[in-house]
């Protein structure tokens, strides 16, 4: 290679890349102590292969405890999803809504920690329009809700099914996005309605909301990587899965094509936050494109989202 390719190649891999970001974590579930006998009653329950951590720097964990764990690491914000009990939940306990955060945890997180938290807003299909206007109503009073979280496997509905699109539009209104798991579900609950390919429909429908595919699609990896490359309003999220498991596909998008369409996540307590950025460190990503899955696209897609003063620049690397 000549100087002069060397140059192009330089100039490509620093045309458009962020300033030095810290990280965002996308997606979070509630990650209070008394939140461990839950995960492990539904793992234990449902047979799953899913190993919830208890090292001390990876339990489960009080507020003051999580965010001396992102200072060390340099995590800025973590989003959580977060919802009150809906009558279903409250029937089964080992509904999606018991593993988020309450609004009540919520609120007081944030009056303690400012700026290191935002909130998912959980999607409540069967509320209808009532839910849609209290959830309009939390936004408007609320910076901190930066977007939705849609667990469909709760509702065994597809992402292009028609109680859905009253949260679409109210999404296209307010400039938010919604993250959604795809793939399958980690528990005893149908799988079908997570097909990556059920956001076709809306994605062309509603062209100026953004919409995450959580969970990288597994196993439908292929097809959730093809939607966010088609579309400019579909982007790969990571939760659930630590970066040395990532399917093939997801780190060739995530070094071609993709390199501004995929965000870091965690799914905590499923990963760990030092486990995953440690084995980000394994990817051997180029400056610009480790910037932008830890931190540089979370910003561009959560526009309510603000970096945190202090932290600016404290990793991600340089662009």
């Amino acid at each position: 290679m000549n100087a002069e390719t060397n140059a192009e190649t330089n100039a490509e891999t620093n045309a458009g890349a962020p300033a030095a970001l810290p990280v965002v974590d996308y997606l979070c579930n509630a990650f209070f102590p008394d939140r461990q006998a839950l995960w492990d009653e539904a793992i234990a329950a449902t047979g799953i292969n899913v190993r919830v951590r208890r090292g001390p720097d990876e339990a489960f964990c009080d507020g003051d405890t999580m965010v001396g764990r992102m200072d060390a690491l340099g995590v800025a914000t973590v989003l959580l999803s977060t919802g009150d009990l809906s009558a279903r939940a409250a029937i089964d306990p080992r509904d999606y809504d018991h593993f988020a955060m309450r609004w009540d945890e919520y609120g007081e997180l944030t009056k303690r920690h400012p700026g290191r938290f935002a909130a998912l807003l959980v999607v409540d299909p069967t509320r209808g329009m009532a839910g849609v206007a209290e959830a309009r109503s939390r936004i408007a009073d609320d910076p901190t809700v930066v977007g939705l979280y849609l667990h469909t496997h709760s509702w065994d509905r597809r992402f292009d099914h028609a109680d859905y699109y009253p949260w679409y539009a109210m999404c296209a209104d307010l400039d938010i996005p919604v993250a959604m798991q795809a793939g399958t579900s980690g528990g005893l609950m149908a799988s079908e309605c997570g097909h990556p390919i059920g956001i076709d429909r809306p994605a062309l429908y509603f062209p100026t909301v953004r919409f995450v595919l959580s969970h990288t699609g597994w196993p439908w990896v292929d097809e959730a990587v093809s939607l966010a490359l088609k579309f400019p309003n579909v982007y790969l999220g990571t939760g659930a899965y630590p970066p040395r498991h990532w399917h093939a596909s997801v780190h060739q998008f995530l070094t071609g094509p993709g390199r501004r369409k995929v965000l870091f996540g965690t799914n905590f307590p499923t990963v760990a936050h030092a486990k995953a950025l440690a084995q980000i460190d394994e990817l051997g990503l180029r400056d610009d494109v480790r910037a932008r899955l830890i931190g540089g696209t979370a910003y561009e897609v959560f526009p309510r989202l603000a970096p945190v003063p202090g932290l600016l620049g404290t990793a991600g690397g340089s662009a």
